[in-house]
């Protein structure tokens, strides 16, 4: 796994087609002791589990008001001291025809480069392969995204949806 280019990033997570995508996220936060925090529907963090996931890391998203949520998540990611924020771009488990583009606004916002996050179920891994800075050019940013994944990595490949934005 690349060290990462600073305290601060966006990291997505691709593809993400299971639950257990979710299992094997968080062990991958605990194996390389990195304070990840991550981004769920906010219907997750309900009793009986929300405080559990809460103190993993997670963030409710009310997918009903998503611009109050990248602005209030990137002022977050420019006062943190550390600030390592997961999503998974698609905004699913199930098949889309393309990514939502709140992670690439919340990077932009914060001034955060994004890390290319991956569980790639067919190698049995999880991890990181690169960074991209972002720019004006969301097209642009996602041709350098998506040379890094491949949906057959999927657990479901099926479900994988492509880089692009919806």
């Amino acid at each position: 796994m690349a060290p990462p280019p600073g305290p601060k990033m966006v990291v997505v997570v691709y593809p993400h087609t299971s639950n257990w995508d979710f299992i094997l996220g968080l062990l991958g936060r605990f194996a390389c002791g990195w304070p990840f925090r991550w981004i769920g529907k906010h219907t997750i963090f309900r009793a009986p589990f929300g405080g559990l996931f809460r103190r993993l890391g997670g963030i409710p998203i009310d997918r009903a008001r998503p611009g109050a949520f990248i602005d209030d998540t990137a002022a977050f990611c420019r006062a943190a001291e550390h600030a390592l924020i997961v999503i998974a771009p698609e905004g699913t488990r199930g098949y889309v025809p393309g990514w939502k583009s709140g992670f690439h606004r919340i990077a932009r916002a914060a001034g955060v480069p994004i890390a290319l996050g991956y569980i790639d179920w067919s190698r049995r891994c999880v991890g990181i392969s690169g960074y991209v800075e972002t720019s004006d050019d969301i097209e642009a940013d996602l041709q350098a995204i998506g040379r890094h994944y491949d949906a057959a990595m999927a657990r479901d490949p099926a479900k994988a949806g492509r880089i692009a934005i919806r």
